[in-house]
């Protein structure tokens, strides 16, 4: 387990992105998905990146556990392992907790597993659609939107998720280079501006 923590976090370094774009969270996704190719385990990491990121979405606790800069490496280490034993997450997915909390970049969790989502849907011909609602989706929710999207054009459609309370509900969808956005916060602020052009 120590080898392929440290095969991620040597993946992970900036000079082994071999010209990848993005930042933190494509590193550490990509040497991630690197490793489950190796190992031929793809789809059994690409499960436990699923549920935990379902974890995160749906736990609000977690989440403000994951971001608190205030906790120690090892009450983060702590914390992190003992939820991703209850949810029996293990193997490479349990490694990469443990380095990013060991390089303090547990705060980047939430990204790391929605750019390992993006990255497999491209390599394995899916597009990937990023939705943003301020509550987690559920399945009715998500097949849902799949259907609207495949309705729209875009097929073998995946949907990354991740939860804003900020938006105050409605959603906002990315696919490819469309935006697509009825959040409220966005009619609301389109209701402010034609106010004050009115005015």
């Amino acid at each position: 387990m120590a080898s392929e923590a440290a095969a991620i976090d040597k993946s992970a370094a900036p000079q082994a992105t071999s010209g990848q774009t993005g930042g933190v969270a494509q590193r550490y996704a990509l040497a991630l998905l690197e490793l489950a190719k190796d190992k031929k385990t793809v789809d059994a990491v690409a499960a436990e990146v699923e549920n935990l990121a379902a974890l995160v979405r749906e736990d609000a606790g977690f989440r403000a556990f994951i971001a608190d800069p205030r906790l120690g490496a090892a009450a983060q280490r702590n914390g992190a392992f003992a939820v991703l034993d209850r949810a029996r997450i293990g193997g490479d997915v349990k490694n990469l907790v443990g380095v990013l909390i060991a390089n303090r970049r547990l705060s980047a969790l939430a990204e790391v597993l929605s750019t390992f989502g993006a990255l497999l849907a491209e390599q394995r011909g899916q597009q990937a659609a990023e939705v943003v609602t301020a509550h987690p989706l559920n399945a009715t929710q998500r097949t849902q939107i799949a259907a609207r999207l495949t309705e729209a054009g875009y097929s073998n459609v995946r949907l990354t998720e991740t939860v804003d309370a900020s938006i105050l509900g409605g959603l906002i969808v990315k696919i490819g280079s469309r935006l697509y956005d009825t959040s409220i916060k966005s009619r609301l602020q389109r209701l402010s501006y034609a106010m004050k052009g009115a005015a």
